[in-house]
Formats: C-alpha cells, structure tokens, sequence
C-alpha cells in the first residue's frame, strides 16, 4: 500500500513538473510574439539623426503606451553614429537624414532603407534683408560669397552674414547638395543646432541661413525664401516643384523581423503618417508624387 502511495506521488510530483515547464515556455513565447493578448513584447534601441529623434521618440511613446510589455530606447547622436552602429549590430534601427550610400566607411550593402518622412528645408533670411524670394544662381552666388550685399539682389543696402550648420550635419549636406547644388558656403557663422541657426539669423540684420520647414512659424522673426518663385511648401515638395528636401531614412541591418518590424510597420502606418508626422512638422513619406535615389535623380512615382 506505501509503494501505491509513493508512486502516486511521484506521479503527481512530474505532472506538476510538466504545467511548470510548459507556462515557462508559453512566457518566452509571449516576450517575442506577444502571446495570446495580441500586444507585442521585448525591447529595440533605435538611435543616430538627431533631426530626426522627436519624431522617432514621438512615435516610440506612443506605441508602448499601446504596447505596455514593449521597451524602446531612442537616443541621437547624429546621422553618422546611427549608420554605423546599426551596421555594427549596437542599434537596431539606424536614424539619418541621408542615403547611407553616401558614406564610403559604411557598408550601405548590408542595410535596408525604411523611408519613413520627408523633410523640406529652404534659406531662411532676417526680415530687414528685404527678400522673400531668391532664383537658385543668385542663393548659390550669396551663400558661396559672390553677392556680399542684399541690394545686389534686389534686397535692402545691407551687408549678408553667413549662417552655417557645422561639416556632417545632414541638414547643411541637404542644403548644399539640392540648394546649391553640391557649391561649397563660404565661411561664416557656425552654428550645431537649427534652434541657434534661427535665434542668429533672428538677430542679426542682413543674416542668411537654412532651416527645415517645421522651423518657420507665424511670428515672422524669420522669412522663408521661395526658390525661382516656387514657395517652400509641403506640396511643391510632394509634386517635385521645390527642389530642397530629404528623406528621413530608417536603417535595418539585413531585412527587419519580429518587434523591428512591427515597429517600423507602425512608423507607416495611416496614423503615424497622416497625424504624427506632420504634427512634428515632416512630410509623410507615403504622400510624396516624387521620388529621389542616392545619387539624387529625381522621378515620379
């Protein structure tokens, strides 16, 4: 009867064992493909561009406050750092303002471009310059020193100061390749941030730089220059009419899988793209007509 007893034991000892063993698999399962909730699960560190961290730190809250058990980490760093280290395998999505391509140090071969906005950028100018609009030689001949004064330009008797983004800015490389058409800028002011870029030009009589479009607001303590008589606006940059704007690249290592993509599918997704991104002031990347490759050919979709 003991011997019964022991092995009834036993039995219900490895019965137990096994229910054990099977709810510790079904929580591995649920922390890669969110289990039977249908939320998802795990963490990604998304990090480089620095233009571009609002929008991506925007779009990472509100996603884990959809998906509580989801962890992502958004950090800068520059469009350089998120290339490199997304092909090092230390990001899993890599941020930048241009086409990896364009980097020969980077093995742009191993990464997979998500194009998830557009960015305008145009010259911003001190409203006292007496010019709201400039042709795409007269920008070139100003920002390379050829003009030296707004009146040479149809402007005010004013002196031009030069307002520049620092070597490896993405913004400054948009500007001078589809501004001025790949033209070096004289020297001038330097400035890391487009925050300061607007404050300097604001301040300063007859100062001339360049800003993305979010940048320009209804005070006016900076006036946006229209290109050969086209406005910067979101739709001449969607029709291909305004030439100055990028994409907002996200990079994958290889083809993106499991939270990386459902991460990235919601950075394109109708909400993201109709309400967050042009909250924060880009161009959705699904309402471009146009569109551009590394080498900057421009088509129609």
């Amino acid at each position: 009867m003991k011997t019964f007893k022991v092995f009834g034991l036993l039995f219900t000892l490895v019965l137990m064992i096994g229910v054990l063993a099977a709810c510790g698999g079904s929580g591995e399962n649920n922390e890669q493909a969110g289990g039977d909730s249908g939320e998802s699960s795990g963490s990604i560190i998304v990090g480089g561009s620095s233009a571009m961290q609002p929008l991506i730190g925007a779009a990472a809250e509100q996603f884990m406050s959809e998906n509580p058990e989801v962890q992502i980490e958004v950090q800068g760093g520059g469009s350089g750092t998120g290339l490199s280290e997304v092909a090092s395998g230390n990001f899993d999505i890599g941020n930048a303002d241009y086409f990896a391509e364009s980097k020969d140090d980077i093995p742009a071969d191993e990464l997979v471009d998500h194009k998830v906005a557009v960015v305008g950028m145009t010259a911003a100018v001190h409203p006292e310059a007496g010019v709201d609009n400039l042709s795409k030689e007269d920008l070139k001949k100003v920002f390379t020193g050829e003009v030296k004064n707004w009146s040479e330009v149809g402007g005010n008797d004013q002196e031009i100061t030069l307002v520049n983004r620092p070597d490896g800015s993405g913004t400054r490389a948009t500007f001078n390749e589809f501004g001025l058409d790949g033209k070096t800028p004289a020297e001038g002011i330097t400035e890391d941030s487009s925050n300061r870029v607007k404050q300097i030009v604001a301040d300063t009589p007859g100062a001339i730089g360049y800003l993305a479009f979010s940048y320009f607001d209804d005070e006016g303590t900076v006036t946006p220059l229209s290109i050969d008589g086209v406005e910067p606006s979101d739709e001449n940059v969607q029709t291909g009419e305004f030439p100055i704007w990028a994409y907002q690249h996200s990079y994958t290592k290889g083809e993106p899988e499991g939270l990386t993509k459902e991460f990235l599918d919601y950075m394109m997704s109708e909400d993201i793209q109709n309400n967050l991104v042009p909250a924060q002031g880009y161009i959705p990347a699904t309402e471009m007509k146009v569109e551009r490759d590394a080498e900057g050919n421009e088509t129609d979709k």
